[in-house]
């Protein structure tokens, strides 16, 4: 079910990046423009196809339907962090990222990874409360999202 993203899925990964991300991120920034102009399905599938670095440490949840991705990786030998983590908004709530966070957790552990770090925004409760049930804590550090004046928690979890 969950396996290492390859470039036959680039629209599937575009169209779940585009959707979850206008869906999550609209009325935090109030910016239509970066949600409906900016970020395209297209050109995002484009890059996927065209670009396969874009498809390192990228891993999606397929069931025969690719319904959400995670992408993390190593920081440093110790430590890993949580870079994406969207589902469908049509596939949301049935528990594919708790699949998706495990899994990584449990890669990570094998890896000898000791803390999983990740940025969350602050007015994204949502995403705070999934992250905060995995065992995922403020780390005490935040920064502003490049450009915006929206808040970022680095949030931690000790594997």
């Amino acid at each position: 079910m969950i396996r290492k993203a390859v470039t036959k899925d680039a629209s599937r990964l575009a169209e779940i990046l585009i959707f979850a991300k206008r869906t999550a991120y609209r009325k935090i920034f109030n910016n239509d423009n970066v949600s409906f102009n900016e970020m395209q399905v297209l050109d995002l599938a484009l890059d996927f196809r065209d670009k396969e670095s874009k498809l390192d440490n990228l891993y999606v949840y397929d069931d025969g339907i690719v319904k959400g991705l995670i992408r993390w990786g190593k920081i440093g030998s110790k430590d890993a962090e949580i870079f994406e983590l969207y589902i469908d908004t049509f596939f949301q709530g049935q528990g594919i990222g708790n699949i998706l966070i495990k899994n990584c957790i449990e890669h990570a552990k094998d890896e000898g990874t000791i803390k999983i770090f990740l940025w969350v925004l602050e007015k994204n409760y949502n995403a705070r409360k999934f992250y905060k049930k995995h065992g995922f804590k403020w780390a005490g550090i935040s920064k502003f999202e490049e450009g915006t004046t929206e808040v970022l928690l680095r949030y931690k979890l000790e594997v």
